[in-house]
């Protein structure tokens, strides 16, 4: 186990195998049948190298930028991963951070005349509502689908942009349309899209030029997905629009990271994962780890070479 993962996982794989925790030595050769990881190991190429035994990797997680899924089939490594281990938490994340942004709050901490009590309640007149505004998701995997419905749920009307057309079982009643028509006709927008390379400052000056005044930008998929330099531009002509990024390139931020500086963008420390809940459900990875060491198929395989892994 290369980094530490919920107890009750650790003790019953423990139960199950051998196991050693801690990092990988950075030479030399790894002896293991299987690695346990989460974010902060990756498995490439030179690792493979040096495991000549391996069997599998596990990854606590939904993402796999960190392990070379095509190095480790070549070498017949099984990789597993856990899918919907946050897909909930995320959800609540980022429909926490659109509600707050829609729907401004004043804390009363003493006790108010009439006049003090009006001068509160005056800032916090919500100048939209939700059942009027329109919800668009890019990137509609397992969150994106959810975080549709729950959208739909509360009112917006909802569409969506993805590499796939989604059945309507899986999307309700979600317009597909392409990405320039969801950045210029949504009220909030809402990015879950995965790690692979052609999604690099995939948001840039053309895309974030179609998006309303008063946009709600949520990003809680990749940093990099994202231009930060077009993005504070935007942001700087359009001091009616939000940005709320939970994830950066690099981690941590960079001190010349111009949003840093930009006071209608909220930068957030990689939040959106993090309950009690999802880290220890990301934890029982550790179930396909031992199903691949026992000859047995795993539940949640990596996805084919080249399959959509939108989030």
């Amino acid at each position: 186990m290369c980094e530490p993962i919920a107890p009750a996982a650790c003790d019953w794989l423990g139960r199950h195998v051998d196991t050693r925790e801690g990092p990988l030595p950075p030479r030399g050769a790894i002896e293991a049948d299987g690695l346990v990881l989460r974010t902060h190991t990756r498995v490439d190429r030179e690792v493979l190298d040096r495991a000549l035994q391996l069997r599998v990797v596990g990854r606590a997680g939904v993402g796999l930028d960190n392990v070379d899924v095509t190095a480790c089939r070549t070498r017949g490594v099984e990789v597993v991963y856990a899918p919907e281990a946050n897909t909930q938490a995320v959800v609540e994340y980022t429909m926490t951070i659109v509600a707050d942004a829609l729907r401004p709050r004043t804390r009363v901490q003493a006790s108010l005349d009439h006049t003090q009590w009006a001068a509160l309640r005056a800032p916090a007149l919500a100048a939209r509502q939700m059942d009027t505004l329109v919800f668009g998701v890019l990137g509609c995997g397992r969150i994106g689908r959810r975080l549709l419905r729950v959208a739909r749920s509360i009112g917006f009307e909802t569409c969506y942009c993805d590499l796939r057309e989604i059945p309507p079982e899986a999307r309700g009643s979600a317009r597909s349309v392409d990405a320039r028509t969801l950045f210029a006709s949504s009220d909030v927008v809402s990015i879950h899209v995965d790690g692979r390379a052609s999604n690099r400052d995939f948001v840039s000056t053309s895309l974030l030029n179609c998006m309303k005044d008063n946009v709600i930008l949520v990003n809680t998929s990749r940093g990099f997905v994202v231009d930060n330099v077009a993005l504070a531009e935007f942001l700087e002509g359009h001091t009616n629009a939000q940005a709320h990024l939970d994830v950066h390139e690099p981690e941590p931020i960079a001190a010349d990271n111009p949003l840093l500086a930009t006071p209608n963008a909220w930068l957030y420390p990689h939040l959106a994962a993090r309950t009690a809940t999802a880290l220890e459900s990301m934890s029982w990875v550790v179930r396909d780890v031992v199903a691949v060491l026992e000859d047995r198929a795993p539940r949640f395989p990596a996805p084919g070479l080249g399959a959509p892994l939108s989030e």
